[in-house]
């Protein structure tokens, strides 16, 4: 059987989150992962064969909404799940509106959780 890696980059400010969804990720869900704390850097860097992004909507150098548009701009066909400590209906109604296919609160009820929201978003 010859699957397709899943290449996944992961978005935030908090480094201690992207160790930690890079374990996860990597080891339960075999997926690829690439990580970046600098939202501008992963604009410019992102790799084409990206899936999937995780992205934290409040970042110091530049918000998730700011980058969203950019991220799709570079590669159309991603798909984007939002990150956010700071739910308000105004962010998640913009980050629908900027192309994001749905969000997930910080802190995760659960990695599993995650796990299964983000099959569900790949699947979309």
């Amino acid at each position: 059987m010859n699957e397709k890696q899943i290449n996944i980059v992961i978005i935030d400010d908090e480094s201690d989150i992207l160790q930690m969804l890079e374990k996860y990720l990597s080891r339960e869900g075999g997926y690829k992962v690439r990580t970046f704390t600098n939202p501008i850097v992963a604009i410019s860097s992102l790799p084409q064969e990206t899936d999937l992004i995780l992205l934290d909507i409040m970042m110091p150098q530049m918000s998730g909404l700011e980058a969203l548009p950019q991220l799709l701009e570079k590669n159309p066909e991603v798909k984007v799940l939002m990150m956010t400590a700071y739910s308000t209906l105004d962010k998640v109604l913009n980050a629908h509106r900027y192309g994001a296919h749905d969000y997930v609160m910080k802190p995760f009820s659960s990695l599993d959780a995650l796990g299964r929201k983000i099959q569900e978003v790949l699947k979309k």
